[in-house]
């Protein structure tokens, strides 16, 4: 694993160690519940980035994902974007531990930034230093997710241009990608390249695995029809990712663009054969997106408990 400190890029009033005085052993926690939660369930790592990523690319780091359906909230869990996002009962079990500790101090945004920190060096990715001190949003953005999360099929310049909206630059954006190292994609959000003609840019032997994952080409919402990202090294954050692009074994459509992209082809290269290039660029993108607008004054709060916004 590469370890190295990553310079901080300062957003809002984010700072090291905020909880240094109000809840000392906060991010102590954070940690072994995390590692409690991987050692049960390995895939609460992959879950943690994926959060982060759903929960800073709309509007702000703010744990709107977090909220479920309520008077007055539309729960973005809802959101085309967000289907196949599982595990958000488990941010509970690390509230629950905090609220112990250190009882409506600890934000849901900063339990979603921290997990996600806490996961990648589960998965064999770089320590990441980050900075606390988000506060929990009083609404849900439901309504807009489509307009912030790009889409699997979505152009590369429409892809990078999303990324660039909150400051992430092409470099950055290839690193980013590389959390699909990790996790899985369910059928429904490949068979296009499947059924009912074959993707012309897809290795013939990949075709075969993903056919043998994904014989319908109306799979089941509902059923246990998945893909991996990576057959090699399915749960390690690491380049294999970009390797396998090389090799014409992108699984999404906006996984492969990334090497057919003039743009993005190089970065791509490069990270293919250079694994401490790749972390310290997705270390870099992954410090902004986690400092995307922060919330941090009164039109924000501490949620006690993270599905629901507190009660007045």
């Amino acid at each position: 694993m590469d370890c190295f400190r990553v310079l901080h890029i300062g957003h809002g009033e984010l700072q090291l160690n905020y909880y240094y005085e109000s809840c000392p052993n906060a991010e102590e926690i954070i940690k072994q519940e995390v590692q409690k939660l991987y050692d049960k369930h390995g895939n609460t790592a992959v879950s943690w980035i994926r959060n982060l990523f759903h929960d800073c690319m709309v509007n702000s780091c703010d744990a709107s994902i977090l909220l479920v359906n309520a008077i007055g909230i539309e729960s973005e869990q809802k959101s085309r974007r967000s289907f196949g996002m599982r595990n958000f009962k488990y941010i509970g079990t690390i509230k629950k531990a905090l609220e112990k500790e250190c009882p409506s101090t600890v934000s849901c945004a900063d339990i979603i930034a921290l997990s996600a920190r806490d996961g990648i060096v589960l998965l064999g990715g770089p320590r990441i230093e980050m900075k606390t001190g988000r506060r929990d949003a009083r609404a849900s953005y439901a309504g807009v997710v489509d307009d912030f999360i790009p889409d699997r099929n979505d152009s590369m310049s429409l892809v990078l241009a999303r990324f660039q909206s909150i400051g992430i630059d092409v470099e950055g954006t290839v690193g980013l990608l590389g959390a699909h190292s990790v996790g899985r994609v369910h059928c429904i959000n490949l068979v296009d390249r499947l059924y009912p003609t074959v993707d012309p840019t897809l290795d013939p032997d990949y075709v075969e695995y993903l056919k043998r994952r994904c014989p319908e080409p109306e799979p089941d919402l509902n059923a246990v029809e998945y893909a991996r990202f990576d057959q090699e090294t399915p749960m390690a954050l690491d380049n294999m990712y970009y390797k396998n692009l090389l090799a014409h074994k992108g699984l999404l459509q906006v996984d492969q663009e990334l090497a057919s992209d003039p743009t993005t082809y190089p970065f791509v290269e490069k990270m293919a054969s250079d694994n401490g290039y790749f972390q310290e660029q997705f270390a870099r993108a992954l410090l902004l997106l986690s400092e995307n607008n922060p919330l941090t004054g009164a039109d924000s709060e501490i949620r006690k408990d993270c599905r629901y916004v507190n009660a007045d």
